[in-house]
């Protein structure tokens, strides 16, 4: 394991974070506009002064070369639009925000996925299934720009139930949880249903069966544990997606988080915040596909072998 992890570092990790970099800073400054093209009244020698203070004077090598060396001693700058401050404050503000709501919406969907999917395997063609089936079906359709606007419509405006916006509160929490979880309980509750059909006819299963347990423990305690190898892979690509992904989501409701920093980056064209954002996700989005590998490993230890040949 340890093997892997290493080889994963230096042979994957490395590299791709340097590509992400370098075809990250190219893009920014390939479209069009600056971080100070929308500010009013800027006369030439104030626009140069602002220009020549951050560095964007110098030719587009030399700006590359230089980020480069500042990230290498993780150093991301200072935020064009945030005067004062820089992005690694701004990330380590906003990002526990974005944790929380992707915590919470990764939470409900595994509850709510494999609660579904358990409901769907116990009787394979019936109406539970169908039931489940057109659920998931619905969820995956359904995006969180149109989902989201829905539910702060139906249980904010209508019935006052909930906030529609902020982050005060333990009830500011559901919507937005609900939202950016609901597209990943209809993939969860799916592969959930194929991998108990699939494991239900082992001769393990049919070897408890025969010894009288209960239906209900036979899928639970011995078919869920195999069944869930599916959903371990998928969670790493799920949970990278629901903390990074919660763009839309943190904007409809208001939402303090990364995703709403990354957004007004985006627009204010401030490159260093958009260059922090897209490195720190893409960390993220690394971390949880390493560590859904050493789960797999962990739950099938046949797996480890084909890990390092992986790596």
């Amino acid at each position: 394991m340890i093997t892997f992890i290493t080889r994963r570092l230096f042979f994957q990790t490395v590299p791709s974070l340097f590509l992400i970099v370098t075809v990250a800073f190219f893009l920014i400054r390939l479209a069009p506009g600056g971080p100070f093209a929308s500010e009013k009244s800027i006369s030439p020698e104030v626009l140069k002064q602002l220009n020549t203070h951050y560095g964007l004077d110098k030719p587009i090598l030399v700006q590359y070369t230089d980020y480069l060396k500042n990230v290498v001693r993780g150093d991301l700058g200072p935020s064009f639009k945030y005067p004062g401050r820089n992005v690694t404050e701004l990330i380590a503000e906003a990002f526990p925000v974005s944790l929380e709501l992707g915590v919470y919406a990764l939470l409900f969907a595994i509850l709510a996925g494999i609660g579904a999917g358990l409901l769907a395997a116990s009787k394979p063609g019936g109406a539970r299934d169908y039931l489940s089936t057109i659920l998931s079906t619905s969820g995956i359709c359904i995006p969180s720009f149109v989902l989201g606007p829905l539910l702060v419509l139906l249980f904010g405006l209508k019935l006052g139930l909930v906030n529609v916006s902020g982050w005060s509160s333990a009830s500011d929490r559901i919507l937005p949880s609900l939202s950016l979880g609901m597209v990943y309980v209809a993939y969860i509750a799916r592969l959930t249903r194929g991998g108990l059909l699939e494991t239900m006819v082992q001769d393990y299963i049919r070897t408890a069966r025969a010894k009288g347990i209960p239906e209900s423990t036979v899928m639970i305690k011995h078919a869920l544990r195999g069944a869930l190898l599916p959903v371990v892979s998928f969670l790493g690509p799920a949970a990278a997606g629901l903390i990074t992904g919660s763009f839309v989501v943190e904007t409809i409701f208001s939402i303090p988080g990364l995703g709403r920093f990354f957004v007004t980056a985006a627009f204010n064209r401030d490159y260093t915040m958009i260059m922090g954002t897209v490195i720190f996700y893409a960390i993220v989005i690394i971390f949880f596909n390493t560590l859904v590998d050493i789960t797999q490993a962990l739950l099938d230890p046949r797996l480890r072998s084909k890990l390092n040949e992986k790596a």
